[in-house]
Formats: C-alpha cells, sequence, structure tokens
C-alpha cells in the first residue's frame, strides 16, 4: 500500500490505502475483461482548518478521490475516518446525517443548479432534505447565506440562468455552507470561470475558511491557484500519490520528477526569468493497464531498471513524502 501521510496533529479526515477501480465488461456476455484503476492505493490526512489541494492532469484520479471520500461512490478498497469514524461502515441513513458536516462544490455551476428551482429554494434544499427549522427558519438562513457569499436578497426569485459563472458559484457555495459543514471538497470550482471572477472566488473561499473555520480538500490542476490557498499540495499521477508538501516547500524544492517537470510548465510573470522546461516524453499509460513499477517511469528521465519492477513507497524527505526510488 502506498502510503503518503503527514501527522503533526489530530487529522480531521485520514485517508488509508484508497482504491477505486472500475470493472471493463466485454463479450457477449459482458463479463468483467478488466479494471481501470481510477485511484490506486493513496494514503494521507488532512488537518482541521488546513487546506490541502490536490493537483495532477487531467484523468489522474483527483476528483475521484473527492467523490470516494463522500462516498458519492463506494470505495473498491481502502477507508476514510471522518473524525475518526471508518464512513465504510455507515449505514445510509447514518451516511446521510454524517453528510451535514461533508459537502463538496462541483466543478460546473450550472450543471450542478436545478434550472426549474429558484436560487432561494437552491440553497434552502439542504435544510428541507435534512429536516431543518421551520419555514421562517429556513428563510433567514438562506438570506443570511446569501449575504455572506456575495448574493443580494434581490437574487432569490431568479432562475440559475439569469446569473453569471461566478454568481452560480457563489450559489454553489452558498447552498454548500448552509448546513455549516466542517470539511468541504472543492472539485475544480474555478477552472469554469473567467480568469477575472476567479480571484473574487478564491478570495470568498479564504474569508469563509475564516469565518467558519472550514477545512478544504481544494481540487485543481491550475499550480498558480493551488499555491494561493493551499496549506499543502497533494501531487498525483495515474491514480496515486507520488508526493506530498507543504506549500512553498514543494515549490521551491520539488522532489518528484513528476512534480518537478509539472511546475517547470507554470508560466512566470517575469519575461525575463530563465527557467529550464522539462518536457516529457511519450504518452501517460493506461489506468486499464497500469504499469507493476512507478505509474511514471516509461516518462522520467532519471528511471532506473528497479522502478519498472517496483512500485516504490513512500519516504519522508523533511518536511516531504516522496514516492520515488531517487530517494531510497
Amino acid at each position: 500500500m502506498e502510503k503518503i501521510t503527514q501527522s503533526e496533529s489530530a487529522a480531521l479526515v485520514a485517508v488509508e490505502g484508497l482504491k477505486k477501480y472500475y470493472p471493463i465488461k466485454g463479450g457477449v456476455l459482458k463479463r468483467t475483461i478488466g479494471r481501470v484503476k481510477a485511484v490506486d492505493g493513496v494514503s494521507f490526512e488532512i488537518k482541521k482548518r488546513e487546506v490541502l489541494g490536490i493537483a495532477g492532469e487531467s484523468g489522474c484520479g483527483k476528483s475521484t478521490t473527492g467523490r470516494v471520500m463522500l462516498r458519492l461512490q463506494e470505495p473498491t478498497a481502502g477507508r476514510v475516518l471522518f473524525e475518526g469514524v471508518d464512513l465504510s461502515r455507515l449505514s445510509k441513513e447514518e451516511m446521510r446525517v454524517k453528510r451535514r458536516q461533508m459537502q463538496q462544490i462541483f466543478q460546473d455551476p450550472y450543471a450542478s443548479l436545478n434550472p426549474w428551482m429558484k436560487v432561494r429554494d437552491i440553497i434552502a434544499e439542504p435544510l428541507f432534505a435534512h429536516g431543518i427549522g421551520d419555514q421562517r427558519e429556513r428563510t433567514d438562513r438562506v438570506r443570511e447565506m446569501m449575504e455572506i457569499c456575495g448574493l443580494s436578497e434581490k437574487h432569490a426569485e431568479r432562475y440559475p440562468h439569469e446569473f453569471s459563472g461566478g454568481q452560480r458559484q457563489r450559489i454553489c457555495i452558498a447552498r454548500a455552507l448552509i448546513l455549516k459543514p466542517k470539511f468541504i471538497v472543492a472539485d475544480e470550482p474555478v477552472s469554469a470561470l473567467d480568469v477575472s471572477i476567479r480571484s473574487q472566488i478564491i478570495n470568498l473561499f479564504q474569508e469563509l475558511q475564516k469565518e467558519f473555520g472550514l477545512t478544504y480538500m481544494f481540487i485543481s490542476h491550475d499550480l498558480s491557484v493551488m499555491r494561493h490557498i493551499s496549506d499543502r499540495i497533494g501531487i498525483m499521477y495515474l491514480g496515486r500519490m507520488v508526493e506530498l508538501a507543504e506549500c512553498e516547500t514543494l515549490f521551491e524544492c520539488p522532489l518528484h520528477p513528476y512534480t518537478q517537470a509539472l511546475l517547470s510548465a507554470v508560466p512566470v510573470a517575469d519575461p525575463h526569468a530563465q527557467r529550464k522546461r522539462q518536457i516529457l516524453q511519450g504518452d501517460v499509460p493506461s489506468p486499464a493497464n497500469a504499469p507493476a513499477g512507478c505509474a511514471f517511469a516509461s516518462r522520467c528521465a532519471h528511471a532506473m531498471p528497479i522502478c519498472t519492477k517496483e512500485r516504490p513507497e513512500a519516504r519522508q524527505c523533511g518536511t516531504s513524502a516522496v514516492a520515488c526510488h531517487l530517494y531510497a
């Protein structure tokens, strides 16, 4: 089991050996002929009031990890502990109650909003689902949350299509916060927005964290956004966590060859800055036929014979944890 964890203090969320495999069906009888290893044995912890960023290229398993953590999808193996409680052991009713403390904000704010519902009903829906408060209390709470998220009272009677992308995302954030959760999975919440709006939403996330003491898992492929909001960053590749480090440590001293290549592609504001770009050769291996050894071995300039045979275990290097044979 690949384990990357840093536990200086009690964790709000602990992920242990999490796997999510999807069956590949084939033939006349639709038998299982293979498996897509979307998440392949990741482990990490998220401390209270921390922002853990999860980064990596498209298809690396970031979003699947978030969904499985909240049991929106069932894990193939491993477990997720929330405040010490194993979520996989909870019944459907117990999990429904537990979800009051865990919410998700999705990537596409329009697709995640019901176009036939008014904004006040969208934001109040979690309160109805959990039977919280009477009509007056719900109305007051919706009004309060809209104000906190930068929406005016006149917006309450409108429909999602009447708003801009940034305003729709504010509605999604208000809906997620209406239950006063402790933990939020933000799945690329700004990638569908204009660049001019992104900073406003990121700043809103930070303000809400300070006001409500929230813990975030912030999923993105935009490393500049991650650097702005995250306390620690985990880098995923082909369903595996290859490096986990403090934010500034990761940017100043990346250890894993994939992390180094990823950071070399981040644009720099200074046009005179000299930086060597690391161009990766080859294609990402298929998650349906994942390598037996290191997932990055076929594209790594530092690959050794052991890399294609043995999967690297995570090792602590200073404040960073890295899964690479170079640090054995």
